[in-house]
């Protein structure tokens, strides 16, 4: 690990076995651009917001960050805890478990707000899961991102990826390392969220604050890929009701009997 950017935070046993691991795995699964780093390379806490579209993004997102020379503290679903080696690893580097369901969802976030308010860098992805937008785009952010983001006067920087899709797509549609696929992860400016801090915290600060977020995620990802962002978040509980409808329609379209001719 070679010190990067102004800011260098000293690694524990854990991070440094990771870095060994990490490092040239990153290099061998793809041909990594690191783009932006200057806004991840500065004292205090940071608030990451990331687009999310292969289960690769936390590990390059984790060599990017700590190519900045800050040590990355990642929230990720808390069934990876229980899996072995894996779950050791997590909770030697520090990163954040966050259970789905059950209104438990809140004690990972006041994890996460805890880490940023002793100065840590902390990443969120805020659809929660991977893209399941068509076109990989962020799908419509949950709540959460925008408690984080209220919870202090730090920078929010969004990071895109653009690449990982193509080595690892999302739900098992197979691995294609070959040939090696160019990857970029960038980092923006910090989003302006000064119209919003000092006022009172309600459902809907919390949904414009949110949709900022996520649309300057949106915004820096259009940058990257050089084509038009769409106008509107991919709801994944809408598109999976209608689906539904139309798979009933369709079944009760089969079904129903045939009229006899007179």
């Amino acid at each position: 690990m070679r010190r990067r950017g102004p800011v260098f935070e000293t690694a524990n046993k854990w991070i440094r076995l990771c870095e060994i691991v990490m490092f040239p795995l990153t290099r061998m699964l793809g041909r990594p651009s690191f783009e932006g780093l200057e806004h991840i390379a500065v004292p205090g806490p940071v608030l990451v917001v990331g687009n999310h579209i292969s289960e690769l993004d936390p590990v390059y997102t984790a060599v990017y960050l700590r190519k900045s020379g800050r040590i990355p503290h990642i929230m990720a679903k808390a069934s990876l805890w229980k899996v072995p080696v894996v779950g050791r690893i997590l909770t030697g580097t520090e990163m954040i478990p966050v259970e789905r369901g059950g209104g438990q969802g809140q004690v990972g976030l006041q994890a996460a707000i805890d880490s940023l308010q002793a100065g840590r860098v902390v990443l969120i992805y805020p659809d929660g899961t991977c893209s399941r937008d068509p076109d990989h785009w962020p799908m419509k952010p949950r709540p959460g991102v925008a408690a984080m983001a209220l919870a202090g006067d730090f920078p929010v920087v969004p990071v895109v990826h653009w690449g990982t899709q193509e080595v690892l797509p999302y739900l098992g549609k197979g691995f294609h390392p070959f040939p090696r696929k160019k990857i970029r992860i960038v980092a923006g400016p910090p989003i302006d969220l000064s119209a919003f801090r000092g006022q009172a915290v309600d459902a809907r600060l919390i949904r414009d604050v949110s949709y900022v977020i996520q649309g300057a995620v949106r915004d820096l990802l259009a940058q990257v890929r050089g084509v038009p962002a769409p106008k509107d978040f991919y709801d994944q509980k809408k598109a999976e009701r209608l689906r539904a409808a139309a798979a009933a329609a369709e079944a009760g379209a089969t079904s129903a009997p045939e009229t006899p001719e007179r």
